[in-house]
């Protein structure tokens, strides 16, 4: 298994310098051993678990006096290659030191399905299109926290900012509506109390007539009995006088 990159990954061939004489690749991670040859630090390491010389020179070498070669890296590093993903429509080229950033953000890179139980994998750039009519993410709790379930359709239409907002609107209105029926139910009551109040303040007034009535017939006739009386004892004098 090769230790370099590729040479079908870079935009342009690389010099040969570049190139690790154990795998034909382009070095990764180059160290130098004592006798000035330059290899990949994996390829080496593999050639040294088996013989301990330089595999160009033949040169003993001991693993701890190899050296990285940091400056060989960066010029590495900063040679243009193509994205992995150029067979599946990438045409983008970026330095070798980079590749990985891009690759983060490549729309052609396979992603998977990110819903439990779905394996299909698609590239980046159609995989929320994908989410949206996945079967396996037929329920899902809405990402804005909301609380609510979400099938696929209602996902791609879920604003569940806006819907509160109606929510709250209609709500707004229920409330005034109510506000405005107690309103009119307390002015008909008030109605009816003040009704009431004069209808109880006529029926004060007309038992207090009767009262007044009731209370002045004795009276007439406590006044009219002694002129009765007188009368009799008028009459009655011929007959005291018989006596």
């Amino acid at each position: 298994m090769s230790g370099g990159y590729d040479l079908n990954l870079f935009a342009s061939p690389p010099d040969c310098s570049f190139l690790c004489s154990v795998c034909h690749g382009v070095l990764k991670r180059p160290v130098r051993l004592p006798c000035s040859h330059i290899f990949c630090k994996k390829c080496i390491l593999r050639w040294l678990a088996r013989q301990k010389t330089c595999p160009c020179c033949r040169k003993e070498v001991k693993r701890k006096k190899m050296v990285h070669v940091n400056k060989l890296r960066r010029t590495i590093g900063r040679l243009e290659v193509k994205c992995k993903n150029a067979e599946a429509g990438c045409l983008v080229t970026c330095p070798l030191a980079h590749r990985r950033g891009h690759q983060d953000s490549c729309p052609f890179e396979l992603m998977a399905c990110p819903n439990e139980g779905c394996p299909a994998r698609v590239l980046r750039g159609a995989l929320a299109e994908h989410r949206q009519h996945c079967q396996h993410g037929a329920q899902q709790h809405c990402p804005l926290g909301c609380g609510a379930t979400l099938g696929p359709v209602e996902r791609a239409h879920h604003n569940c900012y806006q819907e509160l907002r109606e929510a709250w609107s209609q709500r707004q209105e229920r409330s005034r509506s109510l506000v405005l029926g107690l309103l009119r139910r307390v002015r008909k009551v008030h109605h009816a109390t003040n009704f009431i109040r004069r209808q109880l303040s006529q029926l004060r007034d007309f038992l207090r007539e009767d009262d007044a009535l009731i209370v002045g017939t004795p009276q007439e006739e406590t006044e009219a009995t002694p002129e009765g009386s007188t009368g009799a004892e008028v009459w009655g004098a011929p007959g005291l006088g018989t006596l």
